[in-house]
């Protein structure tokens, strides 16, 4: 795929969800993670519930022929508290700034929805994402428990605007 086309960043449907599974579960398996689709993933079934109902978004990254190459999503938790969840981009559009612009997404519509805290849990062999996510200021915390895929957890206050690093 050509790299310099226009990419859509869109609210993710129900039609979307086999695609958003595919492509999870592809970026997974490329790094050696295992794909947890009876708890951690479940989510990715319903998204109406797992996110939109409950304060939260879910958006997906699509070519201009509708074929979904990113995802990223805010997940409610306690008040003003949010997890950004299935931040996942395609190998082919990695290194052109595509989750740069996710990211930068997900934090804005964090701020509009109203959450004061970002949080994440990631796994260190995804060392692009934790560069990312340490530019944009996400600092390293303890989780009470994190998933059995993750061994690091993130936050971000969302009322201090962090200088991004370069």
């Amino acid at each position: 795929m050509a790299s310099g086309q226009n990419l859509l960043l869109r609210p993710a449907t129900r039609a979307d969800q086999p695609a958003i599974k595919t492509l999870v579960f592809g970026v997974l398996a490329e790094y050696g993670l295992g794909a947890d689709p009876a708890t951690t993933d479940a989510d990715l079934d319903d998204l109406e519930s797992a996110y939109f109902a409950r304060g939260g978004s879910f958006d997906v990254l699509a070519t201009g022929s509708g074929e979904v190459v990113g995802s990223v999503a805010l997940q409610p938790q306690e008040s003003g508290v949010c997890e950004l969840r299935k931040m996942y981009l395609a190998r082919e559009f990695r290194g052109q700034g595509q989750g740069r612009r996710l990211l930068a997404h997900a934090l804005a519509r964090a701020r509009a929805l109203g959450f004061r805290r970002v949080t994440l849990e990631t796994a260190s062999v995804l060392k692009e994402a934790i560069r990312l996510y340490e530019r944009h200021g996400f600092q390293r915390c303890q989780a009470d428990h994190l998933s059995s895929r993750c061994d690091q957890a993130y936050h971000l206050d969302l009322d201090r605007k962090p200088e991004i690093v370069q």
